[in-house]
């Protein structure tokens, strides 16, 4: 992810190929998202006119980038937790023993299969955060540019719900399911939020 070209990339997601799929768009969007940030922060240091505002810049800017990180590694961790689910179900099942093996593995691979996009989720609340912090001392002339990163985040946000229900179906745990269900709580509130950055950027621009 660190060094393929977008291009490439996009006819890999588009092949017959499983990965890279839902999980690692979720995590792009993030990455997107992040770097939109970046993007703001950079067009705003050194303003004279948003000089207040420098040091939240400088300290938003580094955070951002931080993410935009996290959320390639959170990509390339998408394609390797699916890889692991569906080495799971390809186990032997001729015996009671081979049986048991197999159903544990797959519960184990179905856990680590809903976390990561419980990690991308947490990295998109945190651009998100990110979005409303600089907002009030953004650039004017690249204030939509923070309302595409909220929108980016949002899709990656919603992205995970999907993946971690997606996974959390099949866990058979239920203190494990009541965990993954208490992060879907959390994400979906964290959808109003983007969407309160995106409503706040579209009022500035209608006046």
């Amino acid at each position: 992810m660190q060094h393929q070209e977008i291009g490439a990339w996009l006819d890999d997601l588009a092949s017959s190929a499983p990965a890279p799929g839902g999980g690692a768009v979720a995590a792009m969007q993030v990455a997107m998202a992040a770097g939109l940030v970046e993007m703001v922060t950079n067009l705003t240091i050194g303003n004279p006119r948003y000089a207040e505002h420098e040091q939240t810049m400088v300290e938003a800017r580094e955070q951002a980038a931080e993410q935009r990180r996290l959320a390639l590694q959170l990509a390339e961790d998408d394609a390797t937790a699916f890889t692991a689910v569906t080495d799971a179900y390809k186990l032997p099942k001729s015996t009671d023993e081979e049986k048991a093996a197999r159903s544990a593995r797959i519960q184990q691979a179905l856990l680590g299969a809903a976390e990561v996009p419980w990690r991308t989720a947490q990295a998109a609340a945190t651009v998100l955060d990110l979005a409303e912090r600089i907002l009030p001392g953004a650039n004017v002339n690249v204030l939509s540019d923070v309302a595409v990163a909220a929108s980016s985040a949002r899709a990656g946000l919603e992205a995970a719900i999907v993946n971690i229900e997606v996974n959390r179906t099949a866990i058979k745990d239920e203190d494990e399911r009541a965990r993954l269900g208490d992060a879907v709580a959390a994400i979906e509130r964290d959808l109003d939020r983007a969407s309160a950055v995106v409503a706040s950027v579209r009022k500035g621009l209608s006046r």
